[in-house]
């Protein structure tokens, strides 16, 4: 509201064909409110479009100024990347691979669907060269992501393979969540081969509790505040952008490597 108040005073001004400060128009308008109204009467098209091409000069300046830092932050990273717990024993893809990408993620978050379906772009396009280490970071507005990530770390307590079936098919099946609530986690464990009674037993243990709450706290560390977010070899991708996005990362880290 006081970013439109602003511009609606810097288009009266244009309007009024004035060369004036923004202090002086604003005592003018407080002291004198019928030229306002008699500005909008008089001249509705030219204040509504001085307003629009202001708030998409605003837009764009504003995109503009993230994406220097964001490009200022991946560099800074090329040189000093994150440095995430890694733990081979819940890779998915080859355990040797060169690239390591870390995913940060919630169940029920439609942006993570969408990360999903890009990151199987990503480990088709480069095979062997990737591999994959998906950790929780459920967020508080959405009710069944804590128990997603429940599930799953009691599922990766019988294998990263099982663990990995479950999470695909969670988010091929992430329409359904709503109405299924925990019901279509227990069909994503059976699906994925898993011990469903042990899973309900540990579901609540400390190891699962301890290893959400060390994945939430390193997300938290690095900076990601939304979901999804994913580091590549230490590299922060913020959001669910497309593959193109990760293969410029992957792209220049092996050009740098030769």
């Amino acid at each position: 509201m006081k970013t439109f108040k602003a511009l609606f005073v810097v288009a009266v001004a244009m309007t009024l064909g004035a060369c004036t400060n923004k202090g002086s128009v604003k005592k003018l308008l407080e002291d004198n409110p019928d030229i306002l109204v008699s500005a909008i009467d008089k001249h509705p098209k030219e204040i509504m479009d001085a307003l629009n091409a202001a708030v998409r000069k605003a837009q764009q300046s504003e995109f503009e100024d993230r994406q220097k830092a964001q490009d200022q932050e991946r560099e800074d990273e090329f040189k000093t990347p994150k440095a995430p717990v890694i733990d081979l024993a819940r890779m998915w893809g080859n355990k040797d691979a060169p690239i390591t990408i870390v995913e940060y993620s919630d169940f029920q978050c439609p942006f993570c669907k969408r990360g999903y379906t890009t990151l199987h772009e990503v480990r088709q396009k480069y095979g062997d060269k990737v591999r994959v280490e998906y950790k929780n970071m459920p967020l508080d507005f959405h009710p069944m992501a804590m128990p997603g990530a429940k599930y799953f770390e009691a599922i990766m307590l019988q294998g990263p393979d099982k663990a990995e079936k479950f999470h695909n098919y969670v988010f091929e099946n992430q329409e359904q969540l709503e109405a299924k609530k925990e019901k279509l986690f227990e069909e994503a464990a059976k699906k994925a081969g898993a011990d469903l009674a042990k899973v309900k037993k540990d579901l609540n243990s400390e190891a699962v509790k301890k290893a959400i709450e060390a994945q939430m706290e390193e997300a938290r560390k690095f900076g990601f505040n939304g979901t999804p977010g994913f580091l590549v070899n230490g590299v922060s991708i913020r959001g669910a952008y497309p593959a193109e996005e990760f293969s410029k990362i992957i792209d220049k880290l092996e050009t740098t490597k030769k």
